[in-house]
């Protein structure tokens, strides 16, 4: 497909990425991965368990989710290396235990190490373009701002961070990561020019997850649709839609 997502050369049709966490069963899990058209997929490497996800079909990108300091993020990534799920690693270190915004600094601190040893590193930050700069200084293969804090379902609180990212960004992609809570703020996320959003409680605790996998996969594509098309300039005075002009009176 010519409009694929490009991750560290590696392309995949699908711009949205699941998390597999907060599900009622794995039974679940499974029916909203296959709804949610989803070609990579998270999975907390501290508590791991692959019996429910076909490795031939979703490409599972471990996280450090639970990880305080940088040597801790960076031991969960090399385990996730060892036990053979990938050298990829979605990096996650923890700030604020009541938030959990991320801690920025040991955040560049694990990359940079990761880098080195092979790693190929998302990290989650802040939406912050100065780190964003130094976490592709350090090497990381995407730029992965949080939207709202994880888990809130709130949706894009900074939609001006998010579009100075979109503008001061390139050579990776901006992947929006957390806080998204519906099929709307999905879209948004995109129209502000996301090339993917990264997801998982908006689906896991909807009352009905898989529906709402379905719809986040609409969501997505839609609003990156959008985004390409460039929308119409806003006004602040109507515009006939059936201009008069050139009508014979």
């Amino acid at each position: 497909m010519s409009d694929s997502l490009i991750i560290a050369g590696r392309s995949f049709r699908s711009r949205l990425i699941v998390g597999t966490g907060k599900y009622k069963s794995f039974q679940e899990t499974a029916r909203a991965l296959e709804a949610s058209g989803a070609e990579m997929v998270t999975v907390a490497v501290r508590r791991v368990n692959l019996d429910y996800i076909d490795p031939k079909k979703y490409f599972l990108l471990p996280n450090t989710a639970g990880c305080y300091t940088a040597d801790e993020a960076i031991r969960a990534a090399r385990l996730g290396r060892e036990v053979g799920i990938s050298d990829w690693v979605k990096l996650e270190v923890i700030g604020d235990q009541a938030t959990l915004y991320p801690d920025v600094q040991a955040t560049l601190e694990a990359t940079r190490v990761l880098v080195k040893e092979g790693f190929t590193v998302l990290p989650y930050t802040s939406d912050d373009i100065v780190f964003a700069k130094r976490l592709i200084d350090a090497g990381a293969a995407t730029i992965m701002p949080l939207g709202a804090p994880i888990g809130s379902g709130m949706g894009i609180q900074n939609q001006a961070h998010i579009r100075i990212l979109r503008e001061m960004i390139s050579g990776v992609p901006l992947i929006v990561d957390a806080g998204v809570g519906t099929a709307s703020d999905a879209a948004i996320a995109m129209e502000l020019g996301a090339d993917a959003v990264l997801m998982n409680t908006g689906i896991a605790n909807a009352q009905d997850p898989v529906l709402m996998a379905e719809a986040m996969k609409h969501a997505v594509v839609a609003g990156r649709q959008a985004y390409l098309s460039g929308r119409m300039p806003k006004k602040l005075y109507a515009t006939a839609s059936s201009p008069l002009e050139g009508v014979v009176r």
